[in-house]
């Protein structure tokens, strides 16, 4: 259909002049003007359900999105029980650092990020203002120190903080908001005779928790990144010292799929609060 009569159509539907015929070209009457704001609203509403749409395609798949380490040490050891549950639904797990708060700019992700890379699911470590999306607090957040049982009992034993001046510190150089250092740990301990700069560094909490369970050294990074290594006594707590963060893992998905059919973002939802709630 050509424009003009398009344009005659839309004037019939709406029973008055959309435009001017001018020598020139058209120009919007006052009411078409009046009425400009809402059309653009109206099509951007149609422009975002056609993108959910299109990621919705193929609603078997789920796509999620998480951070290396959270994905290689909470995620993936638990997942099987997801698929055993729900064999008819494949996941495609993405892990990106990106997802961590401070690693970029704006410090955030919004309905538009998740939209825009085709994401069902997002877990990630923040604050929990995530704007035009549905949030699920996850697992709150404290920091402790971790090593490896058979530093505790060797020589020169690990008993106390201050022991560790005779150890290797091992430094989760992760960038998420909040991070405690081992300078700001130790401060709190009280020991100010071990010099926190010194040590091995890693870019991924999962290097630094192997590094430990080796025998390396002793890591401090978040508790529930070792929950496993913990229950299995490949890793132990030395001191009872921990730091709590206004931090916490949540997860992200778009409010809008709640609001259409998507049993599968529904299915992993329910499963991933319950595997968060026994571990809290």
């Amino acid at each position: 259909m050509e424009v003009s009569q398009q344009i005659k159509v839309l004037e019939e539907q709406f029973g008055q002049p959309l435009f001017h015929r001018l020598p020139t070209g058209l120009a919007l009457t006052r009411a078409a003007q009046a009425g400009l704001p809402l059309v653009r609203e109206a099509l951007a509403s149609l422009e975002s359900a056609a993108q959910l749409m299109a990621a919705r395609r193929g609603a078997d798949t789920l796509t999620v999105w998480t951070a290396p380490s959270f994905a290689a040490k909470w995620l993936l050891p638990r997942l099987h029980r997801f698929i055993d549950l729900h064999p008819g639904i494949d996941i495609r797990l993405s892990a990106s650092a990106l997802l961590i708060e401070g690693a970029r700019t704006s410090g955030m992700i919004s309905s538009d990020d998740l939209r825009r890379h085709g994401v069902d699911v997002a877990i990630r470590f923040g604050q929990g203002q995530y704007p035009g999306c549905q949030v699920d607090k996850l697992l709150s957040a404290s920091v402790v120190p971790l090593c490896s049982p058979k530093l505790m009992g060797g020589t020169p034993p690990l008993r106390e903080p201050a022991d560790l001046r005779n150890f290797t510190l091992l430094h989760d150089d992760t960038a998420y908001e909040g991070r405690p250092d081992w300078a700001s740990w130790l401060a709190q301990a009280g020991v100010t005779d071990v010099d926190p700069s010194h040590g091995l560094r890693f870019n991924h909490a999962s290097l630094a928790l192997d590094a430990a369970a080796d025998g390396q050294g002793v890591a401090l990074t978040l508790h529930s990144l070792a929950a496993l290594d913990l229950a299995s006594g490949r890793l132990v707590v030395p001191f009872t010292q921990s730091v709590e963060l206004d931090a916490a893992y949540y997860m992200i998905s778009l409010r809008t799929a709640q609001e259409i059919e998507a049993p599968e973002i529904a299915a992993f939802r329910e499963w991933l609060l319950a595997e968060a709630q026994n571990e809290e």
